[in-house]
This record gives C-alpha cells, structure tokens and sequence, in this order.
C-alpha cells in the first residue's frame, strides 16, 4: 500500500545519523520546547489584534485541533501504518534515541501540528520573514520524527499536507466570520 522509496528513504536518513544530533533532535522533537514560541506567537497577535486577539487565537487553536484530530483519530487508526520503530525488519539497524512511541504512524501529529501553527500563522499576519522561519521551524520537527525513527517521510509530507490545508481551509471560514462581526 505505501511506495518502497518511502522505506528506503527512511532507511538512508535514519541510518545517516549521529551522535551528536541525538539530543538536538529529541529536544527539537518535544512539544513543551516550543511553549516559549508559541507565547512570543501569542504576544505577536496581541500587539497586532488588540481586543480582537482572542479570534486569532480562537483561530490557530482551531487548526491545530483540526489537524491533530485528523492525523490521529481518523489517518493513524484508518491506515493502521506501522511506526518504522515496529517494523521487526529494521530492529537490526534502528535507532532509537528517544523510545518507539504509539504503534501506528500514518500520519504525523508532529508534522501536522507544526504546519498547521505555520500556515494559519502566515495567513494571520501575512508577514513572509515569520512565515518563512516557521516554515523551517515545521520542517526541523518534521525531520527529526524521522531521525527519531518515528516516521517515514511520506508521513511527514502527509502531515505537513493535514496542516496547511486544513489551516487554509479554516482561514477562509474565520475571514467569512470575521467580516460579519
């Protein structure tokens, strides 16, 4: 069902790992990292909303939520895809700096989410500069489910998809219901 390039892709960025990136990647990988970013976001809003502040954030939780729900509770138990961290073929080679995670993987939550803070936050602000560096900092957490062995990219690639469109896909109800309001 899913194509071999995925798991040969998996298998040459899993196997290029080092040592030294174990602990960046699983730090990079935690979502409490992220808080302080995601309240200097919120600070953002604030000073360009003002009273309306709460609609943005409304907004931004919204897509997280949709992209969450989507890639956890209907792709991962839809497609039943296991994590590369339960494939018996590759216990021989992979490795695992920061423990296996959930059974199934298709698609990534990681992934999702980011991309979904990403877009909904470049729509919002229409600012390039902060879209473009949260559009890298979605693709750092996107890699590192990999070199953690918890993803194969296409689960990555179809996080990233959930979140940026199901992102667009709200934007354009919250400016509908913004404009009435």
């Amino acid at each position: 069902m899913f194509p071999t390039w995925d798991s040969d892709l998996f298998q040459l960025i899993h196997q290029a790992h080092q040592p030294w990136l174990d602990l960046p990647m699983v730090i990079i990988s935690e979502k409490s990292t992220w808080v302080p970013l995601y309240i200097f976001l919120i600070y953002v809003l604030y000073k360009a909303y003002q009273s309306e502040v709460w609609k943005s954030i409304l907004y931004l939780i919204s897509t997280v939520i949709l992209a969450d729900q989507v890639s956890s509770s209907v792709f991962k138990p839809l497609f039943k895809r296991l994590r590369p961290c339960h494939v018996e073929a590759f216990q021989s080679w992979i490795h695992l700096p920061d423990g296996c995670g959930g059974l199934y993987g298709f698609c990534s939550s990681h992934s999702a989410n980011a991309f979904a803070v990403a877009m909904g936050f470049y729509l919002l602000t229409k600012n390039k500069f902060a879209g473009s560096l949260l559009l890298v900092w979605a693709i750092m957490i996107s890699y590192s489910r990999i070199y953690l062995g918890a993803h194969y990219p296409l689960d990555v690639l179809v996080g990233a998809l959930i979140g940026g469109v199901g992102a667009w896909g709200l934007f354009q109800f919250y400016v509908k219901l913004t404009k009435k309001s």
